[in-house]
């Protein structure tokens, strides 16, 4: 993604209390299992989801690992875990209506929840996130 892409999306959110991973994943670990979605930027360069491939509940997952294909009518996009673990549920809802995903990337949109195998993964935090992303 361009910086002059990134330069034309000045306004979207990165809420402070999750983790970002640089292939554009948020993880919210404040809860268990911890919840991984797309953030809002991933779903703005996508434009509108037509399908997403969800693993089974119960797959073994390392961090780097393309976990879910997203498509769109733009492209098809892997989302690439952010933290190693198992996965226990995947949002059936957002693969029913994909645009669940973009229209609400950090809520109704979460796609899946994994059980954590370390509870301090190399993630980044909102600020060094939006830094990536300006």
């Amino acid at each position: 993604m361009s910086e002059n892409t990134a330069a034309s999306m000045p306004n979207l959110d990165v809420p402070d209390q999750l983790m970002y991973s640089e292939e554009h994943a948020w993880l919210d670990d404040s809860v268990s299992p911890a919840i991984v979605g797309i953030t809002e930027y991933a779903a703005a360069q996508m434009g509108e989801l037509v399908f997403v491939d969800l693993p089974e509940p119960g797959t073994r997952v390392e961090a780097g690992d393309e976990i879910v294909e997203l498509e769109s009518s733009k492209a098809v996009q892997p989302l690439v875990s952010p933290v190693a673990g198992t996965i226990r549920y995947v949002n059936r809802d957002a693969a029913d209506d994909p645009s669940v995903i973009t229209s609400d990337p950090y809520g109704e949109g979460w796609i899946l929840k994994v059980e954590l195998d370390d509870d301090e993964p190399d993630l980044l935090d909102a600020a060094a996130y939006a830094k990536l992303t300006r």
